[in-house]
């Protein structure tokens, strides 16, 4: 098995290549939404005469937002979370059940998609410019946050949890109740925090749904990205190292 410096290594080359792809899924399916509610910002703002902001120039134009500004965003966030990935992958190999590398990077990217992207979007979706007040910003991201962490740990207690159930139930019958009791536990967060909905009368319902399926769209591909090509370099190494291994056997 690897090192753990050259599973690090090697996640965040991945990473890099997740968010590259990430850029390129954002800016396929994701720029319009965003330039159309820029464009509703715009005219609802020019619709009052009195705007504070109506007249203010960009501080950066809007063409490098979405081309270099997008591509940083997206790439460092790919190298810092194939990083993260390659430590979670090290620590599941071996401990979550007799998986192979390919197929344990796999499980670590759908674990890590469910916690981090999906659940945290089922209560607080992403949203397009012209749809949040600047005065809750700092509460929407904290709670945005907090319901990860909260996803998170439920995630791994229920890793826990159906290992706990394993030799009793089988895995089967460990794995539904294991995942029925995180979302169970998921279900409850949800309604016990607070709701948060900023979206103006008359914004396009088209194009918050737009945007949102895009910004879920792009998680799900620098995940998806990560869990298959890390399980695929993972799982070739491994390979090679067995195949001299059994050499002499083969050759006796």
């Amino acid at each position: 098995m690897l090192s753990a410096r050259s599973l690090l290594v090697r996640g965040m080359l991945v990473g890099l290549a997740a968010g590259a792809a990430a850029f390129l899924f954002a800016t396929a399916f994701g720029e319009g939404p965003v330039g159309q509610a820029i464009d509703f910002e715009a005219a609802h703002a020019a619709s009052h005469a009195g705007h504070a902001e109506a007249g203010e120039p960009e501080l950066v134009s809007r063409t490098v937002q979405s081309t270099v500004g997008l591509a940083t965003a997206t790439v460092v966030y790919g190298v810092a979370l194939g990083g993260l990935f390659a430590l979670a992958f090290a620590v599941a190999y071996g401990r979550i059940g007799r998986f192979t590398a390919r197929a344990t990077a796999a499980l670590v990217a759908l674990g890590g998609f469910v916690t981090v992207a999906f659940v945290p979007f089922l209560k607080y979706p992403a949203n397009p410019p012209a749809t949040g007040n600047p005065d809750t910003l700092g509460q929407r991201t904290g709670l945005y946050f907090l319901m990860i962490v909260i996803a998170v740990a439920a995630g791994l207690l229920a890793v826990s949890f159906g290992r706990w159930l394993h030799p009793r139930l089988g895995g089967w019958n460990a794995t539904i109740l294991a995942a029925v009791a995180f979302a169970v536990v998921i279900a409850i967060v949800h309604i016990a925090l607070p709701t948060i909905s900023e979206v103006p009368d008359g914004f396009p319902a088209l194009v918050l749904w737009n945007f949102r399926l895009a910004s879920l769209g792009t998680q799900l591909v620098t995940w998806a990205t990560l869990g298959l090509l890390f399980g695929a370099l993972v799982d070739r190494h491994v390979h090679a190292r067995a195949v001299p291994t059994s050499a002499p056997a083969l050759s006796a």
